[in-house]
């Protein structure tokens, strides 16, 4: 969610900002601005819309002569998405990004405008300007103004800050990820290390209640007023990593990596003694948003049937707020691709606060997630780009079953050799793509759409759904294959598709008389099974059939390509869909 950059050093920071911006565009956004800052003048280009259109702006104009700035992608929290309400904001000699949302933005507006102060926009970041400015031009000290405003606020941030008399870049956070890059002689924040990857590959983590000081002569980091030494970290991220190459797509390319991220991630969890043993717990919380928490159902079908461990599945933002009966021998695992999800971030701590043992099953190795939980395990994902996950979706399934399989208490070594043969499943099952085009022609065109499945193809029919809403804008729910008769069955129409999933041979034939049941009221099935020999419905769809603990990795394949195709028959943007972001950082 939103993006921040900035840069100052030897080079002049427009096209550094408009590259770095670029760069975090899949974090989602409807306004961008810059800012740009010499010794005398602070100089602030705002649009709304795409960043094509603030570079469009930008080249149109007469530039101030700078070696540094900041710039920002925004997506809408506060106030409608108008220029007013783009970043950066200014006050007095203040100029400020910032990502998250501050809670008691409401409260100090009104004490402000009580006091004499003016805003111009809807936004909680001005508020913040406004305070920067207040505490600044009381005694001209920038450190002290920021403790200051710090410690009146409540909620997440990311800031960028830009102080008119003075050549240097500030930043600090709190529950929102921002990062210093190291070049040389020059230097760089960042929400995300994509942003300055085509510059430098070294970084800085901040960790809250830290202030940093960029200037032309380095990097000082600064803790209740005292420096501290950072350790310079270095990623092994590429800019090849964060192009499209042959694509035209993000999410494609995504899905077309997934048999080569899944076997990278095997090699690391199958040669060495990495995963914990879960059998020590008699209870799991498995608490996650949106397509890691479906990843997290099918992990809770897998262990309660092979290691037979209870498990619940929670939404993080749900988790949160309500009561929890822990145990001792509870262990919470926390599921998200950036590591920086801002609920699931608050269940670790209430968990933790509670003195209850954490999991992270992350991609981002240096997220807030991955710092604080007490174990954790990395799928090796690589970046994903695409708002839509997929190959990470893909790879926290495999990591719960290779979990479940460490707490099997049985002889693994046959499952060890079915899981060393998915990526070459999985290459198969993503040639089919004619197939999976022509199921997308033909349901493109539809608006709303129903899944079906029971058990572990439940949970597989959640995550297809939401790929469908994600990417394709198409209304479409997912339903317990036996729950349909109780009510929901009365929306079926003639030609509505029906997707259902039949991989459990234990309840193939309860969730096939469900198929007969809305196929008799009209319904075209996208049948999606590992049962060869089952029978042939409107489109069906075979996919190589595998031990149960892994089979879901081998049809979610399917259902992205089909979701992916529909969108792009639907003329939808595709990698950066409407009103979504990848990291949502706030509540």
């Amino acid at each position: 969610m939103c993006g921040i950059i900035g840069y100052i050093g030897k080079n002049s920071p427009k096209e550094i900002l408009l590259d770095g911006l670029k760069n975090l565009e899949y974090r989602g956004y409807d306004s961008a601005g810059i800012a740009l800052r010499n010794e005398n003048d602070v100089q602030v280009i705002k649009s709304v819309g795409k960043i094509r259109a603030l570079e469009e702006k930008i080249n149109d104009m007469e530039l101030i002569k700078a070696n540094m700035g900041i710039a920002h992608t925004r997506w809408a929290t506060h106030g409608k998405v108008t220029l007013e309400n783009a970043h950066p904001q200014q006050a007095g000699y203040i100029t400020v990004v910032h990502n998250g949302i501050i809670e008691n933005a409401n409260e100090l507006r009104e004490n402000l405008i009580k006091n004499g102060y003016s805003f111009y926009s809807n936004t909680d970041t001005e508020v913040v300007a406004v305070l920067l400015n207040k505490y600044y031009e009381e005694d001209k000290d920038i450190l002290k103004a920021i403790s200051q405003t710090l410690s009146v606020l409540k909620g997440s941030y990311a800031l960028g800050i830009l102080v008119k008399d003075i050549d240097k870049i500030y930043a600090v956070r709190k529950n929102s990820p921002l990062i210093v890059g190291i070049g040389s002689d020059e230097y760089f924040i960042a929400s995300d290390i994509a942003a300055i990857i085509n510059y430098t590959n070294k970084y800085l983590l901040l960790d809250e209640d830290e202030i940093c000081e960029l200037s032309f002569m380095g990097v000082k980091v600064f803790h209740n007023g005292i420096i501290v030494n950072k350790e310079v970290l270095t990623t092994d991220l590429i800019y090849e990593d964060t192009s499209k190459g042959k694509y035209q797509h993000f999410m494609l390319k995504e899905i077309m990596e997934e048999p080569d991220v899944c076997s990278k991630t095997l090699d690391k969890y199958l040669d060495n003694d990495l995963l914990i043993d879960l059998s020590k717990y008699e209870e799991i919380h498995i608490v996650a948003c949106g397509s890691a928490m479906y990843a997290g159902m099918v992990g809770k079908s897998l262990l309660e049937e092979f290691a037979s461990i209870k498990v619940d599945v929670e939404c993080a933002s749900e988790y949160r707020y309500k009561k929890v009966f822990y145990n001792k021998k509870t262990l919470v695992i926390l599921i998200s691709q950036s590591g920086e999800t801002a609920d699931t971030i608050a269940a670790m701590r209430k968990a933790k606060e509670n003195g209850i043992d954490t999991l992270g099953i992350v991609n981002v190795k240096t997220s807030t997630i991955a710092r604080e939980a007490l174990y954790k395990l990395f799928i090796e994902a690589g970046p994903e780009i695409a708002v839509a996950t997929t190959k990470a979706y893909l790879l926290q399934v495999l990591v719960l079953a290779l979990l479940t399989i460490k707490a099997y208490n049985k002889d693994v070594s046959s499952l060890m050799e079915e899981a060393r043969k998915l990526p070459r499943l999985l290459k198969e099952v993503l040639e089919k793509e004619d197939l999976y085009k022509e199921i997308a022609r033909t349901i493109c065109s539809s608006e709303d759409i129903f899944f079906i499945g029971r058990g572990i193809d439940f949970s597989i029919s959640m995550e297809g759904s939401l790929k469908l809403k994600e990417v394709a804008y198409i209304h479409s729910e997912a339903y317990q294959a036996g729950e349909l008769k109780h009510g929901t069955i009365s929306l079926i129409e003639e030609g509505m598709p029906v997707f259902s999933i039949i991989t459990d041979e234990d309840i193939k034939d309860k969730t096939l008389s469900n198929v007969i049941e809305v196929k008799s009221r009209g319904a075209k099935i996208i049948l999606i099974t590992n049962d060869d020999k089952i029978e042939k419905q409107d489109f069906t769809v075979v996919v190589p059939k595998v031990n149960k603990l892994f089979q879901a990795i081998l049809v979610v394949p399917v259902l992205q390509l089909i979701a992916y195709y529909t969108a792009l028959y639907r003329n939808c943007e595709i990698d950066k869909p409407k009103n979504l972001a990848k990291s949502v950082t706030v509540e």
